[in-house]
């Protein structure tokens, strides 16, 4: 049976506090408390450093075994190495004991343009077990020719959305992952319901096809990711782990807080 995992691009956002993590909960218990509510979470900072063996086995201790964790791959191959002479590197990457690991996605950066050759020898150098996409940042990628190489390998080309970008939905994997970046303003800019409304009928028809579904909101500002998040959960009634409703926002204007609202509701 297809699954629908829907969460934030990260946690640890001080900006969320009091807005959707209590003023009075320790930094060092917000994993504990966003996996009450979330399923899933993009790693962010595996993208700028070698996290530790220790760090990955605390994490899944705290959020138990059926939590999903999306793992960014590394800036020094994408964007320094950009995918060449990187074996090293991809060794590097994967060494450590990582507990946590279920989906990797593989950022490129916007000046990085089409290159198959480069692209193929990439993808041989990766191992297999696991769920890998690809958020191509430069629009010269999105052609025939990569969306075939992807499929050989069973990874997923991201569908992102995102301010002046085309939004492809070119089916490569047996899953699809989505990040919301914000439609308007980059990280900014909230999701209307009727904009998630049309995303929503994508996810139950991609289901429907046998493909799980990745999807996170990237947009941090104001705590707009977790407001969208609990809020396509709601419409697709993905109520696996609900948000309280306190933190119910859908009928308000995005800039309201989050935690703002659940103290209001006991006034």
């Amino acid at each position: 049976m297809s699954e629908i995992y829907i969460g934030t691009s990260g946690w640890q956002y001080k900006h969320w506090k009091s807005v959707f993590y209590p003023p009075d909960l320790s930094q060092k218990d917000w994993l504990l408390y966003y996996a009450k509510y979330f399923d899933t979470v993009e790693v962010n900072a595996t993208f700028y450093h070698q996290m530790k063996a220790e760090t990955f086995k605390k994490w899944r201790e705290t959020v138990g075994p059926n939590f999903i964790f999306s793992i960014k791959g590394s800036r020094f191959i994408t964007h320094i190495k950009r995918l060449k002479d990187c074996q090293e590197a991809v060794e590097r990457f994967f060494s450590a004991p990582r507990a946590p690991l279920n989906v990797i996605l593989w950022q490129l950066p916007p000046g990085m343009v089409f290159d198959e050759l480069r692209l193929k020898k990439f993808l041989a150098l990766l191992p297999q077990g696991f769920r890998q996409a690809f958020e191509f940042r430069n629009s010269t990628w999105l052609t025939v020719k990569i969306y075939e190489l992807l499929r050989k390998y069973n990874m997923a080309v991201v569908f992102q959305d995102y301010p002046g970008w085309p939004i492809t939905q070119e089916i490569t994997a047996d899953f699809v992952y989505l990040r919301f970046h914000g439609r308007e303003s980059l990280y900014a800019s909230c999701y209307s319901d009727e904009e998630l409304d049309e995303w929503a009928e994508k996810m139950k028809q991609w289901t429907k096809e046998g493909l799980d579904v990745y999807a996170y909101f990237n947009n941090d500002a104001q705590g707009y990711a977790i407001g969208n998040a609990k809020t396509l959960k709601k419409i697709l009634r993905y109520d696996k782990k609900a948000v309280p409703t306190v933190y119910n926002y859908s009928n308000l204007p995005c800039s309201i807080s989050l935690f703002a609202l659940a103290i209001k509701s006991k006034t």
